[in-house]
C-alpha cells in the first residue's frame, strides 16, 4: 500500500512546488512572494521526508532538518529587512 502512495503524494508536492514556484515568481504583491518561498521550504521538507520513507537511508531526513533550519533563519532575515531596510541592527 505505502509503494502506491509515495509516488502519488511526491507527485502532489511536485505539483505543489511548481505553484510556489510559479507564485514567487508572478506573485503581485512582495508579501505574497515571501509566502510562496516559505511555502516552497516546507514543500521541499515534505519531499524529502517521502523520499526519506520511499528509500529508507536516513540522510534524506539530515538535509530536511537543515532545509528547516535554514529556512526558518532566512524567514526571519527577510521579514526583518522588510520591516526596517538592514537585518542587523
Amino acid at each position: 500500500m505505502l509503494n502506491r502512495v509515495l509516488p502519488l503524494a511526491m507527485a502532489m508536492l511536485g505539483v505543489a512546488l511548481l505553484l510556489c514556484c510559479y507564485r514567487l515568481w508572478r506573485g503581485p504583491k512582495l508579501w505574497d512572494r515571501v509566502l510562496a518561498l516559505d511555502t516552497l521550504y516546507i514543500t521541499s521538507i515534505g519531499l524529502l521526508v517521502l523520499q526519506d520513507m520511499r528509500i529508507g537511508k536516513q540522510i534524506y531526513f539530515e538535509i530536511a532538518l537543515l532545509v528547516a533550519a535554514f529556512g526558518f533563519l532566512g524567514t526571519i532575515a527577510l521579514a526583518k529587512y522588510l520591516r526596517s531596510g538592514n537585518v542587523i541592527d
